[in-house]
């Protein structure tokens, strides 16, 4: 993981502003392949693979991801975790956060961090061990769960109409929404963690933990039509400072489908790894960091505005076979699947000379009935 992580630290040095955000989320790897003895039942007892776990790094000038710096997967004999050489006991999803969130800051990339995740780690329990730690930030979507706000005990869906009819919400930007444009609203206001946590752990009782009140950000996030009906809301908690506007937050999160797209290049638009032959979660880890490696390769020459690099990324078009729109001249996973057919040319010119390999193309496509002196001459 050394080269991901000194990309990640080199990236946030030029490419993040005040803060980096840290994404975390986990994505089932659905494996058929029955030479794994170590799958693990991820839906069901039938749907057999790995549990994957990244944390992502991303840039909060632009939301463009800069690299990996954690990944993780479940099998049957552990957690293969990048954090450390051996195999780690399994554990709950929210209870891998912390320690990651404590490595990142072993890391020391600079910037202060902002951890984002989605609503699985929705958890009071969690919201206030994190707090705990000075200078910890994170940036979660919540339930509607109860909270106090304004002297009174509400449902986070209470204190939206109430910030409704108080005009609260304010314009920030046009997005799209499921490919449509659309309108994003923003309001804000504080509100306080006062009810126990639940803990749940595999195997043992459902635990009640009593906790100090813990106040916190509530930042509301509405997509209307054009019409202004609201077609999706947010409910971010968080514990960043009051000098990051609520715009901003809401962008941040925004920016967490990132992550997502880094795991769809990993599987059906890129790498395909759902359908690696490695037959270890060991060896199937170690091919995932190098596959990462890519990944950060091609976000690079992406957003790369040198000379030089638009006309690699047409060369890279062109050798993936894609077709792009004329709005569109590239995307990631064409980038990707050139940049494979590049290395793959590469690889074959340094081991053998390149007239030799013009010569086996010739004899290869040569008519049986003409001979090779009718084989294809251009290259």
């Amino acid at each position: 993981m050394r080269p991901l992580i000194e990309a990640g630290r080199q990236a946030v040095q030029h490419e993040c502003d005040q803060y980096v955000l840290a994404v975390h989320d986990w994505s089932h790897v659905h494996l058929d392949h029955a030479g794994k003895q170590d799958r693990i039942p991820l839906g069901n007892s039938q749907d057999l693979g790995y549990g994957l776990q990244g944390c992502l790094l991303v840039s909060d000038r632009q939301g463009d991801p800069l690299a990996p710096v954690v990944l993780s997967l479940e099998a049957a004999d552990g957690v293969h975790d990048s954090r450390t050489a051996t195999v780690r006991p399994p554990e709950s999803q929210l209870d891998q956060v912390e320690p990651v969130m404590t490595f990142v800051k072993w890391l020391r990339l600079e910037k202060p961090v902002v951890h984002v995740i989605d609503a699985e780690a929705d958890s009071a329990y969690h919201y206030r061990r994190w707090s705990a730690e000075p200078g910890r930030y994170f940036l979660v979507r919540a339930d509607d769960r109860l909270v106090q706000h304004e002297g009174q005990e509400q449902g986070l869906a209470q204190v939206h109409e109430r910030l409704r009819e108080q005009g609260a919400f304010s314009f920030t930007r046009d997005v799209a929404y499921h490919g449509q444009g659309a309108r994003q609203f923003v309001a804000q206001t504080r509100v306080t963690l006062t009810r126990p946590a639940y803990q749940n752990r595999r195997g043992g009782p459902r635990r009640i933990v009593r906790g100090e009140p813990l106040e916190v950000r509530l930042v509301i996030s509405e997509v209307r039509d054009a019409q202004g009906h609201v077609l999706a809301v947010w409910y971010l908690l968080t514990n960043v400072p009051a000098d990051i506007d609520a715009a901003t937050i809401a962008l941040w999160y925004y920016w967490r489908w990132r992550i997502e797209s880094y795991f769809k290049l990993l599987k059906s638009a890129g790498q395909q790894l759902e359908h690696w032959q490695q037959e270890s979660a060991e060896a199937f880890a170690r091919r995932l960091v190098v596959a990462s490696m890519a990944c950060v390769l091609v976000w690079r020459l992406a957003r790369s505005t040198a000379p030089q690099a638009d006309a690699l990324r047409r060369v890279l078009v062109r050798l993936s076979g894609r077709q792009m729109k004329r709005s569109t001249p590239f995307t990631e996973p064409a980038l990707l699947a050139g940049l494979w057919v590049l290395l793959s040319m590469l690889a074959l010119l340094e081991a053998h000379d390149p007239q030799d390999v013009r010569r086996w193309l010739q004899e290869a496509l040569a008519s049986p009935r003409d001979g090779p002196q009718c084989a294809i001459t251009e290259l």
